[in-house]
């Protein structure tokens, strides 16, 4: 493909080609390509538990998989002004669906997190997370390059809003994400550091108020510290398949922790590969996440753009946690927390929404001069 555009072709494409990360862009195709073999390992046996053919979810995927990849190289050709009037729009109808599926979403194990538009089942709170950190991102840099603009407390009432809206689900896993987004943001537009202390005891505070307020949080803690004392079915598993698959695995469909996984296409995908392929399988899949994330602040470290600076940081943010969070839960380092592994868990609105959310940082991390880009 490289040989298709010159270095002096200025067409949209061509100028794309020589300006974007394709060494990102490689990294997250690999990524895509573990998910898929993964999903056809690991979700026929759920399949047929629940009555549906045995490639019903292998199908659903492959059908998401060509919008989300068309998502990410789409809005990878767009101008950081461009970005933020995405943004801006899908912040604001992420928001409207967050609301609607208080009132319209079916509830689930006590939550509404689902929303069914057109017969498709949408869930809000993985679209409003790449949103709030493009815009927060645009109020911090304001506030900062206009002294008189409020854009600190703009974005911190943003984020009051999603986080209750969120809460209210209830959904304590993605709040986490938010807030985290929001606090590495703001610290890196600069925040005293008596600011840092207080957020950092708030935000303590606030895990023990989660802990006696939800009872699905308290019960997944108290699993944790204790798992003879609860359910801990899935986690043990999960650490099982891990044992059997050793370090280079039982080979392709000998797993046998998919028959009795239920979640072993989503939460739990990691633990069939583990069995299936082994640790060496585990281990690229981590050296993935670790690339895209540290390529992308290297990235940014040249930047003298503070929007594209804290824009970008937002965004790795939520892809580096959502991974870390998911691999955790998985070997039982952390509480069990619903979360799908970015491109490898099967799942149609993480899908879009990742591609969504790193098409923004191929298009913020493309090579620019100048101001060429910001203001177009």
């Amino acid at each position: 493909m490289s040989l298709s555009f010159g270095r002096t072709d200025t067409s949209v494409l061509g100028r794309w080609w020589w300006t974007v990360d394709r060494w990102t862009i490689a990294a997250l195709f690999i990524l895509v390509g573990v998910g898929l073999m993964l999903t056809m390992a690991a979700s026929p046996a759920v399949a047929e538990r629940i009555g549906a053919d045995s490639f019903h979810f292998v199908r659903r995927q492959f059908v998401f998989l060509a919008p989300a990849l068309a998502v990410m190289l789409g809005v990878s050709l767009c101008t950081p002004k461009q970005i933020r009037r995405l943004a801006v729009v899908g912040l604001l109808g992420a928001v409207i669906m967050l609301v609607a599926v208080l009132v319209l979403g079916a509830e689930v194990k006590g939550a509404r997190r689902w929303l069914s538009l057109a017969g498709m089942s949408i869930q809000p709170s993985e679209f409003v997370k790449p949103m709030f950190a493009v815009v927060a991102a645009w109020m911090f840099a304001e506030a900062r390059l206009n002294p008189g603009f409020p854009g600190k407390t703009i974005a911190t009432a943003l984020y009051g809003i999603v986080a209750l809206l969120l809460l209210l689900q209830p959904d304590v896993g993605q709040t986490l994400i938010v807030s985290a987004i929001w606090g590495a943001q703001f610290f890196l537009a600069g925040l005293p550091m008596a600011l840092v202390v207080g957020l950092l005891v708030l935000g303590l505070f606030g895990g023990i108020g989660a802990y006696f307020t939800f009872h699905h949080v308290q019960s997944r803690i108290d699993r944790f510290i204790d798992p003879s004392g609860g359910d801990a079915f899935q986690v043990t598993t999960a650490l099982n398949a891990f044992r059997n698959g050793g370090l280079f695995g039982r080979g392709p469909g000998e797993g046998r922790v998919k028959l009795v996984l239920p979640d072993a296409h989503t939460d739990f995908i990691l633990a069939v590969g583990g069995e299936e392929f082994g640790v060496g399988l585990c281990l690229v899949v981590v050296a993935l996440f670790a690339f895209v994330v540290l390529r992308g602040f290297s990235r940014i470290l040249k930047e003298d753009n503070l929007f594209v600076v804290l824009a970008t940081a937002g965004l790795l943010v939520q892809f580096g946690l959502q991974a870390i969070i998911n691999m955790a839960s998985t070997l039982r380092l952390m509480p069990t927390k619903g979360m799908t592994l970015p491109f490898i868990s099967y799942g149609g609105s993480s899908m879009l929404a990742l591609a969504l959310g790193m098409g923004m940082v191929l298009a913020l991390t493309r090579t620019r001069y100048g101001t060429e880009g910001l203001n177009t």
